[in-house]
């Protein structure tokens, strides 16, 4: 489609840009509701009632074990992921190993 933009008037113009914005919402639209359509068939074929149901039904985060635990108290616990806790910090700055904390 050749449009020679130059010859045509602003009201002219106006109209393309508006007629176009239009269809360009109607195509994203209606792109939206075939993906929100395939993704609730796929729902409901892995047993889900509805779409809104299996995105729920997200997995929970497994939560990891402690592998090291204070010897006088038991309760304080690290699992040896992330920032080491002061008690463990303190330890080692003392010469003391991970391995004497370990369960």
């Amino acid at each position: 489609m050749d449009i020679n933009y130059n010859e045509l008037s602003l009201e002219q113009l106006k109209e393309i840009h508006k007629k176009s914005a239009a269809a360009i919402a109607d195509f994203e639209n209606r792109r939206k509701k075939d993906a929100i359509q395939k993704a609730t068939e796929i729902a409901k074929a892995a047993g889900f009632a509805s779409l809104e149901d299996m995105l729920a039904a997200q997995p929970a985060k497994q939560k990891a074990e402690p592998k090291y635990r204070h010897p006088e108290s038991p309760e304080l616990t690290w699992t040896g992921r992330g920032r080491k806790p002061g008690w463990i910090a303190e330890a080692l700055e003392a010469g003391k190993s991970l391995a004497d904390f370990a369960i």
